[in-house]
Order: structure tokens, then C-alpha cells, then sequence
């Protein structure tokens, strides 16, 4: 084959077959295929879209492209879980452990962050010791263990993934919906899950904004994970405010702690436990949903999720010190508080702007490799729906740039919005593709 025809047959229209996608993923992986002229094919395919038939194809090539774990020696279904990303969303961190408390094997290799706040790794990495660094065995053998592990990405699961999205991110190739299902798709299936739910987040804090890129986005892999073999199920959320009330990485496990407490925000724990019934009747451990959700709220009040999350942390060299007492977790060194400027209603919680000051803090990536400081963040005290004083605190800024701090509580102040008509509360569940049961 010419690399060259190919990239012309999909520039007029035509549909590449699966033979032509795998020799694609496989020349690219090989560094056979310039990046000048993979870019020309991702534009391509940008504009003409792709069919069923070759996104699947373009999913299993690069699920392929690297190591593919195996978990069928254990005997029962392993469970993983994605979210499309938001702001404050602690959801893995609480979810992956209540899980696997359940008995239900949790395998979950997570990203860093590159955005609002630090990815599921970043905020795990704010307990001193902790690693995910780990190997596919260490990994693999850890889930054997104790039913529960999470891993940082290695360049040994899904390499051509890794190398295209790196393109794709410098050519203004990203938002196409065939080729971000086949990227997060593919990583689900090398992973070697059998049961996975998929968390899609819409609203402004979200990478799709709206609800209809987000229901179209999970169908696409709902389907990709049927056709090879995987039990799925997506759950599309709402992301318009902040996911609880801490935006930022040791704060977030401090609010993660809480609801593995039974102490934490309400939110965040009802999506914890409708998610994670979900999980359960996947992996065939429930009859139903329902039934799923009594089980794991049973689990977080007698304190079994929580000792399934410190048994993950020990295991993976966290000092559980920081666990046993939190206020021993980084912290900023300087505060700014943002209060309601009138009595009334809040009608907005502006997650984008909440996001962005978190950032601009240093609790998240304005590119790839930067470091972030565990410390700092955003702590707010409402929701959407919340009636407020004239006065009251309705975040607070916690940071260690007395000038960064300063010039951020504008732009918070414009993140919330007051009105003084009653407002409902938002949404949290938009709908479940495909409504369960299938």
C-alpha cells in the first residue's frame, strides 16, 4: 500500500478498510509514516468523518498497537470507569475502591491532567509515597491482589494513541467525535476490562458543551465496546458547576475522604453510588442498578470502601498518616476569600471560570509537563440553587502567589451569578446510553 493513495481515497470521501486502518496504526506506531503526512490524513478525516465500520476498525488497531492485558484468570468480570474530565470531578478516587469493596476487580490506568485541575493522578500523587507508577506486572498483579490498582499511562498500553493524539492536539484534529471515541475507546479495551462505564460529562465545565455532542459521543462507544466484546454503558453527566465543592488536587482528596466517610458533599456521593450500581450490575455482581446502589451505600457507611481505598494507597506506597489526618496534605500558604456581593438565589456556579482560576493557581497544566503544586486551589461553599447572604463567603482562594491570588478574585467574583428569583437546582444525570437494562 501508498500511504499517499490512502490519504486520497479518504480526502474524496471514500471509506478505508480495516486492512488499510491497521496497516495505518501499525506503519504510524513504527515511525514509517511522517507526521507530515499522518497530519494530512487526521485532517482528512477530520472533515469526511468516519463510518461504523472503520472507526471500530480504527479503535481495535490502536487498542493493538501495544500490550493488551488479560484478566480472565481470575475468574470474574474486571470493571473500569472513564470520565471525559470536569472540574472538581473526585469521582474515580472514591468510586474505583467502593467498587472494589463490592468484590467487583477495579483495573483503572489513568491520565495527568492537562487543563481545569490535575488528573486522577495528580491528586492521588498529593499523599506523600503514593505511585502509579507502575509496571503492566506490577499493575496486573496488584488487581490479583487486592482487587484494585491504578496506573499512570505507560507507552507500552496503546503506543500509536499516545503519538496520534500528540498530533492531533498541534493540528486541529481533537474534536472529532470518531476519533475521540476511538482514543479513549482503545485504552479501555488494551486495559482488559470486561465491564466499563463511561462518565461523559456536557455544560461549560465540560469538553462537550452540549448535551447532544455528548449523548452522540457515547453512543459512538457504546457500540465500539459492543463490537468487541465488552459490556458498556454510558452515563451522560452534568458538568455546568463544579462536581462537590474543592477544585484542586490535595483539596480534592481531603472532599474525597469525606465521602468515603459518609461525610462528604451530596453530590458527589449520589453520583458515586448511581455510577457504581451501574458497575455492579455490569460485572453481573447485582440483578439491577438499584440493587448496586444499596449494596455500595451499605459499603461506604460501614466503613469497607474506605479501607479498600487505604489498602490501594499502602500498596502503592502512600503514607496513610496523610490519610488518617488530612490537614497534614499540602496546603497553600495564602487565602482570598470571594463573598456575595446581594441576598439572593445563586443561578450560576460558572464551572469554565472556576476551572480556569484553579489553573491559573497551579493546580492544573496550561501545557503538557508542568508542574503543579498540590496545595492550592479552590474551596467553595454553594451550589447551584442555594439561597446566600450579602456577605457571605462563596469561595475561597487558596494559593501561594500573593499577585496570582490577588488578581484571580475578580475573576472568580464573576463566576457566580445571584439572582433574586428562587432557582431550581441543576441536573445531575442527563440520561444513560443505552437505558439500563439493555
Amino acid at each position: 500500500m501508498r500511504f499517499l493513495d490512502l490519504i486520497l481515497k479518504k480526502r474524496d470521501g471514500e471509506s478505508l478498510s480495516p486492512e488499510e486502518i491497521s496497516f495505518i496504526i501499525q506503519e504510524y506506531n513504527q515511525g514509517s509514516i511522517p507526521d507530515y503526512q499522518m497530519s494530512s490524513l487526521l485532517m482528512a478525516i477530520f472533515f469526511q468523518g468516519l463510518n461504523n465500520r472503520e472507526t471500530s476498525a480504527f479503535t481495535a488497531a490502536l487498542a493493538e498497537s501495544g500490550e493488551v492485558l488479560d484478566f480472565a484468570s481470575l475468574g470474574k468480570i474486571v470493571a473500569d470507569k472513564h470520565s471525559s474530565g470536569g472540574v472538581g470531578d473526585k469521582v474515580t478516587i472514591i468510586l474505583a475502591p467502593l467498587v472494589a469493596a463490592a468484590g467487583v476487580p477495579v483495573a483503572k490506568i489513568s491520565g495527568r491532567g492537562l487543563g481545569f485541575t490535575g488528573g486522577t493522578i495528580d491528586k492521588l500523587e498529593s499523599i506523600p509515597g503514593f505511585s502509579a507508577n507502575l509496571t503492566v506486572r506490577e499493575f496486573s498483579q496488584l488487581v490479583r491482589d487486592n482487587d484494585l490498582a491504578i496506573m499512570a499511562q505507560t507507552d507500552s498500553i496503546t503506543p500509536a494513541e499516545g503519538k496520534l493524539y500528540a498530533l492531533r492536539d498541534v493540528t486541529g484534529t481533537v474534536e472529532n467525535i470518531s476519533l475521540i471515541a476511538a482514543s479513549i475507546m482503545s485504552k479501555k479495551i488494551a486495559a482488559g476490562a470486561g465491564a466499563i462505564l463511561l462518565d461523559v460529562k456536557t455544560g461549560r465545565g465540560a469538553f462537550m458543551h452540549s448535551k447532544e455532542e455528548a449523548f452522540h459521543l457515547s453512543e459512538t462507544m457504546v457500540r465500539i465496546g459492543k463490537e468487541m466484546g465488552r459490556k458498556v454503558v454510558s452515563v451522560v453527566t452534568d458538568m455546568s458547576q463544579p462536581l462537590g465543592f474543592a477544585v484542586g488536587n490535595a483539596l480534592e482528596i481531603k472532599e474525597a475522604m469525606a465521602v468515603l466517610k459518609g461525610e462528604g458533599p451530596q453530590d458527589v456521593e449520589q453520583l458515586c453510588l448511581f455510577l457504581g450500581g451501574i458497575m455492579l450490575a455490569l460485572a453481573g455482581k447485582v440483578r439491577n442498578p438499584e440493587d448496586g446502589q444499596k449494596e455500595l451505600a451499605r459499603l461506604l457507611k460501614n466503613g469497607v470502601a474506605l479501607e479498600k481505598f487505604k489498602q490501594m494507597i499502602a500498596s502503592q506506597g502512600g503514607n496513610l498518616e496523610y490519610l488518617d489526618n488530612t490537614e497534614l496534605l499540602p496546603k497553600a500558604s495564602c487565602i482570598e476569600l470571594v463573598k456575595a456581593p446581594k441576598s439572593g438565589y445563586l443561578k450560576e456556579s460558572d464551572a469554565l471560570r472556576v476551572g480556569r482560576v484553579a489553573v491559573s493557581l497551579g493546580a492544573g497544566r496550561s501545557v503538557k509537563g508542568e508542574a503543579i503544586d498540590p496545595g492550592v486551589g479552590v474551596l467553595l461553599t454553594h451550589k447551584v440553587g442555594d439561597h446566600v447572604d450579602e456577605g457571605e463567603i462563596l469561595a475561597s482562594l487558596q494559593g501561594n502567589n500573593e499577585e496570582i491570588l490577588s488578581a484571580s478574585v475578580k475573576e472568580l467574583s464573576n463566576a457566580f451569578l445571584i439572582v433574586d428569583e428562587k432557582i431550581e437546582p441543576l441536573p445531575m444525570i442527563h440520561g444513560v446510553v443505552p437505558p439500563f437494562p439493555s
